[in-house]
């Protein structure tokens, strides 16, 4: 009886200890995100570039932190900042850079979402997206999870949260959202780039080929999450 009371005591210490930490995080970056009109950065292009720029020579940094920040706080647009990283620093480096950024971000909600369980992840994004993937907890779902990265305008970082309850390794997510993000990094960033640049009928080409990629996806994103996800209860029963 006294073993169990003290790790009674030990555990319940943790939890508050856990508690505090996680407290003093969501404050510390709500004042800053707020106090500095950091949102402003997220939804206007002019000021969201000259405040990149005046960090120069450390604005890659700089943009750096801005995608892990999109990550974390998951209802911040991710296409936006992607935008910029190819206006800013063209196709190759703003790909280069945003990965860098997006990795670090999904690393860190994963990461966060382990060390702090359900009742955070409950907080930080839409429950229902918790419960509709339920069961990609109860196994690795490597295979699904990948997919749900390639689909086109899936919350892929709310996704990273989900994930962090699962029992995948870290390696294994971190190569699956790194490499399941590229493709849309990469049109992310030409198309920042074909704008800044002026390149209209490149621009044009580039948001014809996503929009025709996001509508078939939301057309069948229906069947295809049914499908696997039929697949993968099927493999583990």
């Amino acid at each position: 009886m006294p073993e169990q009371r003290w790790s009674f005591l030990i555990n319940d210490k943790q939890s508050i200890l856990k508690l505090a930490i996680l407290i003093l995080f969501i404050s510390i970056g709500t004042y800053i995100f707020i106090h500095f009109d950091f949102y402003v950065y997220f939804v206007d292009k002019d000021k969201a570039v000259n405040f990149i720029k005046s960090f120069s020579p450390f604005d890659i940094l700089a943009f750096i932190g801005l995608q892990v920040l999109q990550v974390v706080f998951a209802p911040i647009p991710g296409e936006a900042t992607g935008l910029l990283g190819g206006f800013i620093y063209g196709p190759m480096l703003g790909t280069f850079y945003s990965t860098i950024g997006l990795t670090l971000g999904s690393w860190l909600a994963f990461t966060m979402a382990r060390t702090f369980g359900l009742p955070f992840v409950e907080k930080t994004i839409n429950p229902e997206l918790i419960r509709k993937y339920d069961y990609l907890l109860e196994h690795k779902g490597a295979v699904v999870t990948f997919v749900l990265f390639l689909i086109p305008g899936f919350p892929k970082d709310a996704l990273c949260y989900v994930m962090g309850l699962s029992h995948m390794r870290t390696g294994m997510f971190l190569l699956i959202s790194t490499v399941g993000r590229v493709f849309g990094t990469i049109m992310l960033s030409m198309c920042g780039s074909f704008a800044r640049n002026h390149e209209k009928t490149a621009l044009f080409i580039a948001f014809g080929i996503t929009a025709v990629i996001v509508i078939i996806a939301y057309l069948y994103k229906g069947k295809w999450l049914a499908a696997l996800k039929r697949r993968h209860i099927g493999r583990h029963h």
